[in-house]
């Protein structure tokens, strides 16, 4: 699995002209699920999203996870992280989990951050053409491959 986190002030998504989904301060993730990915691999991800301690403390350090600073998260699936660019100039998605694998473990993903703590965990709409509006906090980018955690 593949996540791109971003800490933000506030984010949301828009689908069809309507918001499906929104959050205040915490996490903008999106969530690209690779053929092959785990139950196991997405607990492990979500425990590490949930745990990320990259909001600043009182000494300016980042240094507080999500449930330090009554955090949310928004999910928003994302196959096109999935994609393959070592031949030519336009990617390859044929690394993307089949649909249905893909939204169980995104849904799946959702509610294990509930599990593990997440306040409050809002979503986009698997497979549909949505619109992200995230206000960046920094910006802090991190990116996490749960393929990278295997080696």
């Amino acid at each position: 699995m593949k996540a791109v986190i971003q800490r933000v002030k506030k984010a949301s998504v828009t689908v069809d002209g309507k918001i499906t989904g929104e959050v205040g301060k915490g996490f903008l993730v999106l969530l690209g699920v690779v053929q092959g990915d785990t139950e196991e691999e997405m607990k492990l991800l979500a425990k590490k999203v949930a745990q990320l301690r990259i909001f600043t403390d009182e000494n300016d350090k980042m240094n507080l996870s999500l449930d330090k600073v009554d955090g949310e998260v928004l999910v928003v699936s994302q196959f096109t992280l999935c994609a393959d660019v070592s031949h030519g100039r336009r990617p390859s998605f044929t690394n993307s989990a089949p649909a249905d694998i893909a939204n169980d473990l995104y849904e799946k993903f959702c509610n294990e951050l509930l599990s593990s703590g997440v306040k409050k965990v809002a979503k986009g709409v698997f497979g549909a053409d949505m619109d992200v509006g995230l206000i960046n906090d920094g910006p802090v980018t991190i990116i996490m491959d749960t393929d990278e955690w295997k080696k």
